[in-house]
């Protein structure tokens, strides 16, 4: 079975685009026929699965195309609820792929559905396309098929993948204003010292009056930004590519990451974004039958700072050697003391995938009051530098003025 893209007109004309599953190109176009569709086009997709013996492979695959994080949880969410409704894998898949609107998701999932239909599972079927389905997807995904529960599963998943979406969004929310405050100061101060105070200046200098300090430093601060701006700008350039290859480097990746843990309120928020995360995974998959010791493992590797995913893994090979998952995380020295004790309550209770996903939630919320007091923070200290620069820029325009006010020959 082969994935087909195709172009069609109706009766009426209008046009029709799509993606069919098929054995051959002919049966493609006869299927279109049998739709009352005439077939303009039928192209084989990138995304299709061919037989070679007893295997299934990807053609030219693994696409360089993926499934952005809110269409995946839609696909997720939507396959959950049909398969719930009792429909067959394939059919559920299929009509998955007719509802998506765009073209590289329905070419991903048809050809998810023709790797199904050829006898794969839906896990080893999704793993053809790393890109679209995480490794944490698949592994949650072969869990559910392995119990038997793969709706209520792809359920959980989609109520996980909207979460991790929803903190994301509000993350990046909250930066939005921090940076577009920095940018435009840093373009107006920019402004001013390449166009207007050179021109105010000049007066001065012309006069042959001897000049303050601070005039005479902003006159030089200018005259490197007028003269000499390309070459800061590519200097900077130059900065931000030898710190990317620095951070791109494991030492330089981890001495960058406790740099950050370590700053005020930033590196609080960090440590809680990553405890949230690393929680509301080891929930998901623990819901989903995988064993403790690989849940925690696949929760590890969504920890982004180098330091803390290194004193998790530390943390499982204590729980490996019979430690209480409490205890062992509380030694990483990461873990907030209210996580630690919901954990504690939920191995002492049997109820611990509830409490990591309760703590994750409480973690949340922790998150939100702590962007807010970033904010809150971040913006008078802003005003504070620029109106710090700006009253040095109008106080080295100003002085000489005064002076030349007490000039001998100006007092009357």
């Amino acid at each position: 079975m082969t994935a087909y893209n195709y172009v069609a007109v109706d009766s009426g004309g209008k046009k029709h685009k799509g993606v069919l599953d098929a054995d051959s190109m002919r049966h493609a176009r006869q299927l279109l026929r049998d739709q009352s569709l005439l077939p303009v086009s039928v192209t084989e997709t990138k995304a299709s699965y061919s037989s070679i013996g007893n295997k299934t492979a990807v053609s030219i695959s693994s696409f360089w195309h993926r499934i952005k994080p809110k269409e995946l949880s839609l696909i997720t969410r939507q396959l959950a609820t049909l398969l719930g409704a009792g429909i067959p894998l394939d059919e559920a898949l299929s009509s998955v792929a007719e509802q998506s609107d765009r073209l590289k998701v329905k070419q991903i999932v048809t050809a998810v559905c023709a790797g199904v239909l050829e006898g794969g599972s839906l896990a080893d079927s999704m793993a053809k396309f790393p890109k679209s389905f995480p490794k944490l997807y698949v592994t949650t995904v072969a869990s559910g098929e392995n119990s038997g529960k793969l709706d209520v599963v792809l359920t959980k998943m989609a109520d996980h993948l909207d979460k991790q979406r929803h903190m994301a969004q509000k993350v990046q929310q909250a930066m939005i204003y921090p940076i577009v405050m920095t940018i435009s100061s840093l373009l107006v101060v920019v402004f001013l010292l390449t166009n207007v105070v050179p021109k105010i200046v000049s007066v001065f200098t012309d006069s042959g009056q001897s000049l303050p300090f601070a005039t005479r430093a902003l006159l030089a601060i200018s005259h490197v930004f007028s003269n000499y701006g390309w070459f800061l700008l590519l200097g900077i350039i130059a900065v931000v590519i030898i710190f990317r290859k620095f951070v791109g480097s494991v030492g330089g990746r981890s001495r960058w990451h406790s740099f950050l843990i370590k700053l005020p309120v930033i590196g609080k928020l960090i440590v809680l974004i990553n405890c949230a995360r690393f929680s509301r995974t080891l929930s998901l998959l623990l819901t989903s039958g995988v064993p403790l010791l690989d849940a925690m493992t696949s929760s590890a590797k969504m920890i982004k700072p180098v330091p803390m995913m290194q004193a998790i893994n530390k943390a499982i090979l204590d729980v490996r050697e019979g430690s209480l998952i409490n205890k062992a995380l509380k030694d990483t020295g990461y873990f907030p003391v209210l996580m630690l004790h919901l954990i504690a309550s939920g191995e002492s209770s049997g109820k611990l995938e509830f409490m990591l996903a309760k703590s994750a939630a409480d973690l949340d919320v922790d998150v939100e009051y702590q962007l807010q007091m970033f904010l809150t923070l971040f913006e008078p200290i802003l005003i504070l530098l620029m109106g710090g620069v700006v009253l040095f820029i109008v106080l080295a325009i100003m002085l000489p003025i005064f002076a030349l006010d007490q000039m001998p020959g100006n007092m009357l």
